[in-house]
C-alpha cells in the first residue's frame, strides 16, 4: 500500500502513535537569508507555480528550488531526495514513494541514513497529507534504525509550495503545528528547513 493511502487516524492507530497538536514546537530561529541564485529562480517560478497552481508546478517551482538552498546552505554535507521509491517495512505498508526526501548523509546516488526531513507537497488542502507525511516519518524512523543510525527526532512538512505546515515526530509522540507558514517570506522557511537538518 503506498503512502498516499494512509490517512491521519490510520497512521495513528496502525502505529500506536499519540498526537500533541496545536502550538509552536520550533524554538526561535533566526531566518536564513537566501542566495541570490534562489532569489532569481523563485523570482521567476513563484509566479508561474501559483499560476499554473499544480502540485507538479509547485514542487518543481518552489519546493525543490527551497530545499536544494538548504543543501547550498549547508555546502552540500545533506542529499535531497525527490520522487524517491522508500520502500522499509512492506509487512507494515510502509512503501511507495516520497515527495522529498532530506538526509544528513551527503551521498546523493541512493538513500542513505539519517533521513531527518519528510516533505510531502499538495496542492491546497494541506489536511489530508498529513497521514501521508506521517507514514513516512515512521518509515524513516524504522529505516534509520535498520541502518543502525537512529535519531530522536524525524521532521516533516506538508506544502503547498506558499503554504507550509510542519510535523515532529519522536517515539511515539507526534507533534502537529496547526500554524500555516506561508512563503513567501522564503527566509523563515528556510531557517526552519535548514534548522532541522542541522539540529541534533
Amino acid at each position: 500500500m503506498p503512502y498516499s493511502k494512509f490517512t491521519l487516524s490510520k497512521a495513528v492507530e496502525d502505529f500506536q502513535l499519540t498526537i500533541v497538536e496545536g502550538g509552536r514546537f520550533l524554538p526561535e530561529i533566526p531566518p536564513v537569508t537566501p542566495t541570490s541564485l534562489l532569489q532569481d529562480i523563485l523570482k521567476e517560478t513563484l509566479p508561474w507555480a501559483i499560476a499554473v497552481s499544480s502540485e507538479k508546478a509547485r514542487s518543481e517551482g518552489i519546493i525543490n528550488p527551497v530545499l536544494l538552498e538548504v543543501k547550498r546552505q549547508l555546502q552540500g554535507q545533506i542529499s535531497v531526495f525527490s520522487g524517491e521509491e522508500f520502500n522499509v517495512e512492506p509487512e507494515a505498508e510502509l512503501t511507495g514513494f516520497v515527495d522529498f526526501l532530506i538526509s544528513r548523509s551527503s551521498e546523493q546516488l541512493y538513500i542513505k541514513a539519517p533521513a531527518v526531513v519528510l516533505v510531502e507537497a499538495k496542492k491546497e488542502d494541506l489536511k489530508p497529507a498529513l497521514g501521508q507525511c506521517l507514514a513516512e516519518m515512521v518509515a524513516a524512523q524504522r529505516f534509520n534504525k535498520k541502518k543502525q543510525q537512529p535519531i530522536l527526532t524525524i521532521y516533516g512538512t506538508v506544502s503547498s509550495g506558499t503554504v507550509w505546515r510542519f510535523l515532529k515526530l519522536e517515539g511515539q509522540r507526534v507533534f502537529i503545528d496547526l500554524t500555516d507558514y506561508p512563503l513567501p517570506p522564503v527566509e523563515q522557511i528556510l531557517g526552519f528547513l535548514v534548522w532541522m537538518v542541522s539540529a541534533g
